[in-house]
C-alpha cells in the first residue's frame, strides 16, 4: 500500500487558508519543522502573489499542495494544468467528468500528481439531493475514484468516512487525501459535514490528512500541529 512509502511527517497537510500572503508566511515560520506539506488554494491565489508565495515556500523545502480544483473544459484544464507543473507542486486538484480528469492527468509532467476530487467534506446527503445524484455518497465516492483511476489520476480527495471502501474495492496504489480532520469524535463542525478523526482516517487507509482550523486558529498552532503530528506517528508504530 501507499501508506507504507510515505514519511509520517509529511503525512500532515496543512490548509492555508489566511487572507493574504503576510500571514501565511508568518505561520510557516511560526510552524516551522512541525508542517513540511502545505496546501494553498483559491483565496491565496486571489491575492494575485500565489506563485511568489509557493516559490518562498519551495525555498524553505516546503511541499506544497495547489488545491485549485480545476474545473473547465478539458482542453483548458489540460493547459493550465500544463502551465502548473514546473512551478514545484506536489499535488493540485482536479474537479469534473472523465475526459477532464484525463486531459489533467495527460498534462501533469513527471513529479505533480494530480488528484481527483470525489464528493466534498462540505456536502451531506441532502445536498446531494439537491444537486440530483440519486445515489449513497459512498456510492458515489467509490464511482468518482474508480473513474479517477482509469483516467490516469495519481490520487482522490476523499472524507475519511468513505477511505475504508475505497481501499476494499479499488487498487491501493490510488493515493488517499482526507481533509475534514477534526480531532474530537465525528460530529458537524462549521462547515464541515463529514469528518472523522485523526486516527480513524489513517486506520481507514487515508495516506495523508489536511488540517486547517484546528491548527490555524489553536492558541498555538505549532502545539497543536507537532500533537497532530504525534497522533500520526502513533497510527504507524
Amino acid at each position: 500500500m501507499t501508506q507504507s512509502i510515505i514519511s509520517n511527517q509529511d503525512r500532515l497537510i496543512f490548509a492555508m487558508d489566511v487572507p493574504d500572503c503576510g500571514a501565511a508566511k508568518k505561520l510557516v515560520e511560526e510552524l516551522d519543522d512541525s508542517v513540511n506539506f502545505y496546501k494553498i488554494g483559491l483565496e491565496l491565489m486571489m491575492t494575485g502573489e500565489y506563485f511568489d508565495l509557493l516559490d518562498w515556500m519551495l525555498e524553505r523545502d516546503k511541499q506544497v499542495f495547489a488545491d485549485l480544483k480545476f474545473f473547465d473544459i478539458p482542453a483548458t484544464v489540460g493547459a493550465a494544468v500544463s502551465r502548473l507543473k514546473n512551478r514545484g507542486a506536489s499535488f493540485v486538484t482536479v474537479h469534473g467528468n472523465q475526459s477532464i480528469m484525463e486531459a489533467a492527468a495527460a498534462n501533469k509532467g513527471d513529479t505533480m500528481k494530480v488528484l481527483g476530487v470525489t464528493a466534498l467534506t462540505s456536502l451531506d446527503r441532502g445536498d446531494l439531493d439537491d444537486l440530483g445524484f440519486n445515489c449513497d455518497i459512498d456510492e458515489l465516492v467509490l464511482s468518482r475514484a474508480k473513474r479517477a483511476l482509469e483516467a490516469g489520476c495519481d490520487g482522490v480527495i476523499s472524507s475519511g468516512m468513505e477511505v475504508a471502501k475505497l481501499r476494499e474495492q479499488i487498487n491501493t496504489k490510488l493515493l488517499v487525501i482526507t481533509p475534514g480532520i477534526r480531532p474530537v469524535d465525528n460530529k458537524p463542525s462549521e462547515d464541515q459535514k463529514r469528518v472523522v478523526t485523526v486516527t480513524q482516517a489513517f486506520k481507514n487507509g487515508a495516506d495523508y490528512i489536511v488540517v486547517g482550523r484546528p491548527i490555524r486558529d489553536a492558541d498555538h498552532p505549532r502545539e497543536a500541529a507537532e500533537a497532530i503530528q504525534d497522533s500520526i506517528a502513533g497510527c504507524f508504530q
